[in-house]
Parts: structure tokens; sequence; C-alpha cells
């Protein structure tokens, strides 16, 4: 019995950009700044479609890049315990509240899931902060 293990890649990058601060930290992203990120959206599978493809670029950009436009792009992403949620809010600055603290590793896995819950062969996402700091996200199965 032979089995395939071949398996069909595609990326998609997206570019964005997002304040944030961390909590509990001791650099200089405990202040609110901002970043140019770039995500880098990986799909997989081990066979193609009717097409010949894992997925449509398209189909990503319109899906993925509007999700993150509509809620992370241009927003303050902050950690629901956040102190200065209450001043801006009433200030009505655009935010995008989080559970945990908005690290670069926890924006990856929001991506992520974002990504699967929309019916996408996620296997992984990576969050370029910086030009030279990137966290991954990719469960393992």
């Amino acid at each position: 019995m032979v089995f395939c293990r071949d398996v069909y890649k595609v990326t998609r990058v997206i570019h964005f950009c997002y304040g944030h601060r961390l909590l509990n930290y001791q650099g200089k992203c405990r202040y609110l700044h901002g970043h140019n990120g770039k995500v880098e959206i990986e799909l997989s599978s081990k066979k193609l479609d009717r097409r010949g493809m894992v997925r449509d670029f398209n189909e990503i950009k319109q899906s993925i890049q509007s999700w993150i436009d509509a809620n992370l792009d241009h927003k303050m992403l902050l950690c629901a315990r956040d102190p200065v949620l209450p001043l801006l809010r009433k200030l009505r600055e655009p935010l995008f509240v989080v559970e945990e603290n908005p690290t670069a590793e926890n924006l990856a896995k929001l991506i992520y899931e974002e990504t699967k819950r929309q019916g996408f062969p996620v296997t992984s996402v990576k969050l370029w902060e910086t030009d030279h700091s990137f966290a991954t996200y990719a469960p393992t199965k």
C-alpha cells in the first residue's frame, strides 16, 4: 500500500496597521504604540480542488483581509483588563478587545482561529510585528 505524503501549501500576505500595549510588561511595549503589521496565512491540503488549487488567493483576500480590515486595521488592540479602556471608549476611539494580552503570539492565534472559523484549511499564521520580529501560531494535531 502506498501513502501519499504530498501536501500543497499556499500563503496569502495581508498588511494592516494597529496599536496596542502589553500589560504586566516592563519594556517599551507597556506604553500605547503602533505597528505596521504583516500577517502570513498558510493554507494546506493533500489534494487540490477542481480548479487545481488549495484555495484561490482572492477568496482568502475577500474573506480574511475583509475581516482584518473591519476588526483589526487602524484599531487599538487591547486586553479586556486594560485600565485605559473606559477612557478610550468614552473618546469613541476604534478598539478591538481581546481576553489575553495582545502579544504577537496571541494575535497570530486570533487570526488563525478566525481563518479556521471561516472554513479555510489553515495550518499556520505568522504575524510580523516589525521587519525583524514575528510570531507564529500553528497548533499541533
